[in-house]
């Protein structure tokens, strides 16, 4: 269902009777936009954000306590939030521009000081003050990041997300450093509703899938299908990815072309595609050994020779009569229902 512009959508399914936990930023609070998006998109979670303590140890200790009591099947931590989402272990975790190095933040982008927080809170206070005591437990505090990246487990767990036009942190080198789930999308450093829906929900249904076992349907889609001869993006391409990841395991297929192609393949899909490309690209020369359900391929692009099998997928060719565009393939998909 529409939730008033063109991004918000419910996905009522998705984390159904489990407990989600939103970690927020630096001066912000449980009641921000972020929360009610949360609630927006996953109607039947319940949605805990509590107002974080300006003392950074006192937070972590109650997002731990919180954590014991709750038990959260997922936690999503923006900036400063996800600085202390990272040390949540044992827990499916999000961070999104997580601010690790806060400390340095605060000093460059004038956070000290008298400081307005940017939404209310429970307890009603409007200001803080950030002094230099402050800033140093806040430093001792990210000094504990990282502390267990290493164990059984974590790696899978989570997941970082990078705004590509982030003007505030720039962590994700270190990031990578420590763990292996790290992608960029496009955004600045404060959500808004198209990066959340485009960056972030994809990410929420690949954990809730693996979470309940789900298995769904595999969509390949061939890179050549994507462009126009001319090189521009064909139309109705994005509208067609967000609605089949909604249904399908998508996963993207470029021709074995060498290196450079290939990056540039790569490049194409992070620029046009973000987030649901991320690891769910293959570099291929013989697409019919690919086992799926469905191979969305070009027409007059196959470049496997005519005696080659067919693939094991049924085959969608863009161009050909019965798919002359992409929004005919919408069309074939929206009347399969998900199967």
């Amino acid at each position: 269902m529409e939730q008033g512009n063109q991004y918000i959508k419910q996905f009522p399914e998705l984390f159904d009777g489990k407990t989600v936990m939103y970690v927020h930023g630096f001066g912000s609070s449980g009641q921000s936009g972020t929360v009610n998006r949360i609630r927006q998109v996953l109607p039947q979670a319940t949605v805990i954000a509590p107002d974080l303590p300006i003392h950074p140890q006192e937070a972590l200790d109650l997002l731990q306590d919180t954590c014991r009591k709750q038990k959260p099947h997922l936690i999503i931590g923006t900036s400063m939030g996800g600085m202390f989402a990272e040390m949540l272990y044992g827990f499916d975790r999000i961070l999104i521009n997580p601010a690790f190095g806060i400390a340095d933040t605060m000093s460059t982008h004038g956070l000290t000081g008298k400081q307005q927080f940017f939404s209310p809170r429970k307890d009603g206070v409007q200001e803080f003050y950030v002094d230099k005591a402050l800033v140093k437990e806040y430093r001792a505090v990210s000094e504990q990041n990282f502390a267990h990246s290493a164990d059984s487990g974590e790696q899978q767990r989570v997941f970082g997300l990078f705004g590509d036009s982030d003007e505030l942190v720039h962590t994700q080198p270190l990031f990578s450093s420590h763990y292996l789930q790290a992608a960029t999308f496009h955004g600045e450093h404060r959500m808004n509703d198209s990066s959340f829906m485009h960056a972030v929900m994809p990410v929420v249904r690949w954990i809730d899938d693996r979470q309940e076992g789900r298995e769904r349907p595999i969509v390949y889609i061939g890179t050549e299908t994507l462009m126009q001869a001319d090189g521009m993006l064909r139309s109705s391409v994005q509208k067609a990815v967000r609605m089949l990841i909604e249904h399908y395991q998508v996963y993207f297929v470029a021709y074995d072309e060498g290196a450079k192609a290939n990056a540039l393949a790569a490049d194409m899909l992070q620029q046009y595609i973000g987030i649901p490309a991320w690891s769910h690209t293959i570099v291929a020369n013989q697409r019919h050994l690919l086992y799926g359900d469905y191979l969305i391929q070009g027409r007059c692009s196959r470049r496997w020779p005519e005696h080659e099998p067919e693939p094991m997928a049924t085959a969608i060719e863009l161009g050909s009569d019965t798919f002359k565009s992409w929004d005919d393939i919408i069309e074939y998909f929206e009347r399969l229902g998900g199967q």
